[in-house]
């Protein structure tokens, strides 16, 4: 027998790539025609230093939300 089960598409690697470029770019743009979203971007940088906890847990939270959440 056959396996018929449908797989479902995964975008390619490029595309994520380009979709990540893109992002950078929007931001670096933005930063330029901006000078205080440029401020804003440094001050979150630097304030990352000490939150860093705080983006973990969102991050797993985000995590458990998505991939434990869903009804099988």
């Amino acid at each position: 027998m056959r396996n018929v089960t449908p797989q479902e598409p995964r975008p390619p690697r490029i595309f994520r790539a380009l979709t990540l470029t893109a992002a950078v770019v929007a931001v670096a743009l933005l930063c330029l025609l901006f000078p205080r979203l440029l401020a804003f971007v440094e001050l979150a940088a630097r304030e990352l230093r000490y939150l860093w906890w705080l983006v973990l847990l969102a991050a797993v939270g985000g995590y458990f939300f998505f991939f434990f959440g869903r009804k099988k």
